[in-house]
């Protein structure tokens, strides 16, 4: 928010102000409720740090057993075959889909871990600062929040192939225990980042300015 006549940009806070942040409607400092969609007001969410860390965890716990247990379970007349996630892409590579293996990796490996990292380096920056800028950390929650959904994918491909391929006794593929733990691990993650309130980067960077100035 800009004053006329004056250069220096106001926060909502600074203005007296509170947005609501289901609907985006502005009220004035100290509504309890948005008069429009009915969400309770508050300019900082104080308890935003210990939801995302307790979602995380909870996620981080999910996600060792969904690399760990089978993830598909393949019956058939002369054998039963499991395999996990990243065994199922070797196996996958080794039949010439380099491509489709390369896919579950980074779906299934690569954007996890790096969404528990990066979850991680954000909610630390909060309490201990970073050289970081505040307008980079909030980009990078806005990309984590974006890519947290395509995490499902194995999710999906084990649902599809349980659906089609049961073929009565000659063959059949169930999902294996990782599903569940995968497919929790990843909604956890998803609430972790959703609980951020990304107001709080831009305090911490007040704060700093105000101590070095």
């Amino acid at each position: 928010m800009e004053i006329p006549g004056n250069t220096e940009l106001l926060t909502a806070r600074e203005a007296g102000l509170v947005t609501c942040q289901r609907c985006a409607r502005v009220w004035p400092m100290g509504t309890e409720e948005c008069a429009r969609c009915g969400s309770t007001l508050q300019s900082r969410d104080l308890g935003s740090l210990n939801r995302v860390w307790a979602l995380w965890v909870a996620g981080l716990i999910c996600y060792i057993p969904a690399n760990l247990y089978p993830m598909l379970v393949t019956d058939t007349l002369l054998e039963s075959s499991q395999s996990t996630i990243v065994g199922g892409a070797v196996e996958i590579a080794k039949h010439g889909s380099y491509g489709i293996a390369a896919i579950i990796l980074i779906a299934s490996v690569l954007i996890p871990v790096g969404k528990f990292l990066a979850i991680a380096y954000l909610a630390i920056s909060v309490k201990r600062g970073s050289n970081t800028s505040a307008e980079r950390r909030t980009h990078m929650y806005e990309v984590v929040e974006f890519i947290g959904r395509w995490s499902m994918i194995d999710v999906f491909v084990v649902a599809i192939l349980s659906a089609l391929v049961q073929l009565s006794v000659v063959a059949s593929i169930h999902p294996g225990p990782a599903s569940l733990t995968f497919a929790l691990s990843v909604i956890f993650t998803m609430l972790s980042a959703q609980a951020f309130d990304t107001r709080l980067f831009w305090d911490r960077h007040e704060r700093e300015g105000n101590t070095r100035g």
